[in-house]
């Protein structure tokens, strides 16, 4: 789940993209990267581990010169935490071609093959993001005529379309040429279009949510179709094109539930509004069911910050009082996108703390946007018992999460969620409350939907095992379970703190 950016305009784009990438932080904060292209044709790139304010200091900003660029917070899913493998990625042949990619590729394995016997090209990382590059620059460097037609990009896209499989949206820029935007024929990652007006002229920028537009002063024109592809030159001419055959949205839910800020909006669907409409479902679901129980809960509390609005909700339903019982160090990053388990259970404990004259001798209802490994929810539990309070409830504001994503999130074994094969009694008994809930599936679709009824359908699998993309197989799921649970994922942190690349330009 990474958060990816690119502007063309009329005067430099450095700043714009750096503060662009900030309101992206919560996408990912594990590496950064901006790529600009100065007026000799030349990609100026930086890109390291850290969050954007680290990776980026006043000596990198300069070199950053040019007036179209794209950048990248990256949450590793695939490959490891190395900077080698942050983005952009670039490769010199065909023209100069840079991309930036948010999603997850579930072919890599034969598409690594493919690309190297019929085009000859290397690809160096385990990062999905450079296989995808490289499989649009062969289509591009097939291309008999020099300088590329719309038609062209677009036929390069319709290939790349034909090839990979999984979810991406991507942004790449080609030197002498311009940017383009595409989305998988899913739909499963966002991806936004934005314009504003300078000097007469109209300058074009994309980004993975609305949020970005706003800093920056672009306002938002549209969602990028599933499937299409959106070509802007340099000189801001704009093209688009359809290069997807069966092209239907079905966005990723977990977006709304969890990952997406309040404060965007996606694929015509306000965030905060779905959060709203999470609550009252789950408000309801929960006087019916809890009736006899209702009475005895004295405090509605949020764990900070995804629920809050969920939180809100639930509480008026029940006419309960809402507080505010956790306060929350924004200064740690989000606990669910952290690369271990050792890591995610030390940066609970410094990301919250609890008020505790909320908690002492009451019965509390804690509400959370889900419930994935169960380590923060256990800890959460820990530190309400620890201020005081008798009886603790827990609603879930996501169904049981039962099976892994393959799409970009970071939920790679079914040993590693607590849900996978337990009922709710035996969820609860793990993370010591005393009663839980969790929302329904109808009714977290629902919530999105009454935002936006032409969504027909979304990617559930991580509740359903259903995977919309239809590729997935259980020795697919084995494979990445081997590769991506936190065993492996702190062999491969190893490695690469032997093996350090910095990539600096």
């Amino acid at each position: 789940m990474c958060g990816i950016v690119g502007i063309v305009s009329q005067s430099p784009v450095n700043e714009s993209i750096y503060a662009a990438l900030t309101l992206l932080q919560h996408r990912g904060q594990d590496a950064a990267g901006i790529v600009t292209v100065d007026d000799e044709n030349r990609f100026r790139l930086r890109k390291a581990n850290g969050l954007v304010s680290d990776v980026f200091h006043q000596e990198h900003m300069l070199r950053l010169q040019g007036n179209a660029g794209l950048g990248h917070v990256r949450y590793p899913t695939a490959g490891s935490s190395s900077v080698s493998e942050a983005q952009p990625f670039y490769v010199n042949s065909p023209y100069g071609v840079t991309l930036v990619h948010n999603g997850n590729l579930t072919n890599s394995v034969e598409l690594k093959e493919k690309v190297f016997k019929t085009a000859r090209r290397h690809v160096n990382t385990n990062s999905d993001s450079e296989l995808l590059l490289n499989i649009l620059a062969n289509h591009l460097d097939h291309i008999p005529q020099e300088k590329l037609d719309p038609k062209d990009i677009f036929n390069a896209v319709s290939q790349t379309h034909n090839d990979v499989r999984g979810a991406y949206a991507c942004l790449a820029m080609i030197i002498g040429h311009g940017m383009v935007a595409f989305r998988d024929p899913f739909g499963i990652r966002p991806l936004v279009l934005g314009k504003r007006e300078e000097n007469g002229k109209t300058e074009y920028m994309f980004a993975s949510e609305t949020v970005a537009l706003d800093i920056v002063g672009f306002d938002f024109v549209r969602d990028i179709a599933p499937g299409e592809a959106i070509y802007v030159t340099f000189d801001g001419e704009l093209y688009s094109q359809q290069c997807a055959e069966s092209a239907v949205l079905n966005p990723c839910i977990f977006e709304y539930v969890y990952f997406a800020r309040p404060d965007s909006t996606i694929d015509g669907v306000s965030v905060y509004a779905a959060r709203v409409h999470m609550g009252e479902k789950l408000g309801q679901k929960i006087a019916k069911q809890w009736a006899d129980e209702i009475d005895n809960i004295d405090v509605v509390i949020p764990v900070p910050e995804t629920s809050t609005d969920i939180a809100l909700q639930i509480a008026r339903v029940l006419g309960k009082p809402y507080r505010q019982g956790f306060v929350k160090n924004r200064y740690v990053g989000r606990t669910f996108i952290m690369p271990g388990q050792a890591q995610r259970i030390s940066s609970v404990r410094r990301k919250l703390n609890t008020i505790k004259a909320e908690f002492k001798d009451k019965n509390v209802l804690l509400v959370d946007d889900s419930i994935v490994r169960g380590t923060t929810s256990e800890q959460i539990v820990e530190m309400a018992r620890s201020a005081g309070a008798k009886k603790i409830y827990f609603a879930s504001a996501a169904p049981e999460i039962r099976y892994p994503n393959v799409y970009g999130i970071d939920m790679p074994s079914r040993d590693e969620l607590i849900a996978y094969g337990r009922n709710v009694d035996e969820i609860a008994h793990l993370i010591g409350v005393d009663k839980l809930i969790f929302q329904d599936l109808t009714a977290l679709t629902e919530s999105v939907q009454l935002e936006n009824p032409a969504i027909r359908g979304f990617d559930c699998s991580v509740f359903t095992g259903e995977y919309i993309t239809g590729d997935i197989t259980p020795k697919y799921l084995e494979k990445i379970a081997s590769q991506r649970n936190d065993s492996a994922k702190k062999k491969r942190e190893k490695q690469a703190s032997n093996l350090e690349i910095y990539n600096e330009q």
